[in-house]
């Protein structure tokens, strides 16, 4: 059923497929909201090896203004990675379902705040950068910290540099000759992991696609569906707390 599809996606329990399968539409998340992100704001926010390298370039050209809004920047990435961490021991102390699920919920809440008042954000400072960028980079800080923490750091969503170098690794190995089968030790590409690696990427690009479009048709409302569907991966759990509590 899909509300038990769900419930294992996003509930305190865990599994090597519905990390995967959720690491997949995460992904898919992370690229729209990245690519549609970039065209409102003008910068990528779901990495932060760009914006570091950008943070030097700039202190060595002198431009230090421009290095504080990188360093904004990546102090907001950082305060959404720890609010997940708060949030996920939290639940977990009191072993309530939601573990993984409530910061899906307020990642789900901030794009909700980001395509309903976009327009308005984008006048108001929040550390040294508009309330828009910070809230993405808090955003994929956020989401990239429950992705690592329920798959024990196994999967990434918010960037693929790591994704697409584990695919380079394996096509080295699938070219590899091995001279004969008795070779020790035996060099094969993992295949199964080729197609989960390639998942990851495809999906992020997908959203991503979905994103740029969508945010060149109809602006900040764009990041509404994203919204939805991270409220609908994070619904069952909640729920499932709620009615133990009721009980």
């Amino acid at each position: 059923m899909p509300i038990n599809y769900v419930r294992r996606l996003t509930g305190r329990q865990r599994a090597a497929q519905a990390n995967r399968h959720l690491g997949i539409a995460l992904a898919f998340v992370a690229g729209a909201a990245n690519a549609g992100g970039f065209l409102a704001v003008r910068q990528y926010t779901s990495h932060m090896t760009g914006i570091l390298s950008a943070a030097a370039d700039d202190l060595a050209l002198g431009a230090i203004e421009a290095a504080i809004d990188c360093a904004g920047a990546l102090l907001a990435f950082m305060a959404g990675a720890a609010c997940c961490a708060i949030m996920v021991n939290f639940a977990r102390r009191r072993r309530l379902h939601s573990e993984f699920a409530l910061p899906l919920l307020l990642e789900a809440l901030l794009l909700l705040a980001f395509g309903v008042l976009g327009a308005r954000l984008q006048a108001i400072d929040v550390l040294v950068l508009p309330a828009t960028v910070t809230l993405l980079c808090f955003m994929m800080g956020l989401q990239n910290a429950v992705i690592t923490k329920l798959s024990n750091a196994e999967i990434r969503t918010t960037h693929m540099t790591g994704i697409i170098t584990d695919l380079g690794i394996e096509a080295g190995k699938a070219c590899y000759w091995n001279r004969d089968d008795q070779a020790v030790p035996l060099v094969a590409a993992d295949w199964k992991r080729v197609r989960i690696l390639a998942a990851l990427v495809g999906s992020f690009f997908i959203g991503a696609l979905a994103g740029a479009f969508g945010f060149k048709a109809i602006g900040f409302g764009a990041t509404l569906p994203l919204a939805g569907v991270l409220l609908a991966l994070a619904a069952v759990p909640i729920y499932d707390d709620l009615k133990a509590r009721l009980r």
